[in-house]
């Protein structure tokens, strides 16, 4: 994987937000140049009608490619340098043209904008071996109230293979045992299954049912203050 290829990785780009940031419509791509390290190098971002990036390093006072920059055995010194200046456009990109999808399926990253427009949380990723599992948390007080992952259907049903990604939510023990009677629930793969549930994120369910239920798993997380009448 490539240096632009590892920065979009989780990036979808928004078309609509490419002219205004810069990028220029040649033919059946958009490119954006911008000179860096005080006008010693300049950097060329191509983007394709299918949201594809690539790029380019040039010096220019002979227009050459800098080739450097793909080099792994010279990330040291100079050329780590250019290399983590060009990674910089690329990330002012992708923070300004982009949505970031955290995770494989569509409806797990509706799930997920969702919560970052209500909440203003996005997910972390404590586990450097299971990078797919997203934990989003009340920053307030470090509680969770959600955790997405990828795992086999058949840890859920031993009838059932193939990979999808589920989303563990707290919820109270009379909604876990009237929602696990219903198709895309199930008893908390991998955590207290009196107090958390495990659903599928394969649009079983329409995105409104559960995002009332992510609000329920949220309300776990806020302190309640109880003040006593003043007589």
């Amino acid at each position: 994987m490539n240096l632009e290829q590892n920065i979009f990785k989780c990036a979808e780009v928004d078309f609509a937000k490419l002219a205004s940031y810069g990028f220029i419509k040649r033919n059946d791509e958009w490119v954006y140049e911008e000179l860096f390290m005080n006008g010693a190098f300049r950097a060329v971002v191509k983007i394709d009608a299918y949201g594809n990036v690539s790029g380019d390093v040039y010096e220019p006072d002979n227009d050459d490619i800098y080739f450097p920059l793909r080099i792994e055995s010279m990330a040291a010194g100079f050329a780590g340098e250019v290399r983590a200046a060009y990674a910089k456009i690329l990330q002012n990109i992708k923070e300004n043209c982009c949505h970031i999808n955290y995770f494989i399926y569509p409806q797990t990253n509706r799930l997920a904008q969702n919560i970052y427009q209500k909440y203003g949380d996005t997910p972390i990723f404590p586990w450097e071996k299971y990078d797919d599992c997203g934990v989003f948390k009340n920053p307030a007080n470090n509680k969770w109230y959600a955790l997405i992952m990828t795992i086999d259907k058949s840890k859920l049903d031993k009838k059932l293979n193939g990979k999808v990604e589920v989303m563990n939510l707290k919820l109270s023990e009379d909604k876990i045992l009237q929602l696990t009677q219903q198709k895309g629930f199930y008893p908390a793969y991998h955590m207290n299954k009196k107090n958390w549930i495990t659903i599928v994120l394969d649009d079983s369910q329409i995105d409104d049912v559960l995002l009332a239920l992510i609000d329920e798993s949220h309300s776990f997380t806020v302190e309640k203050r109880f003040k006593k009448a003043k007589k």
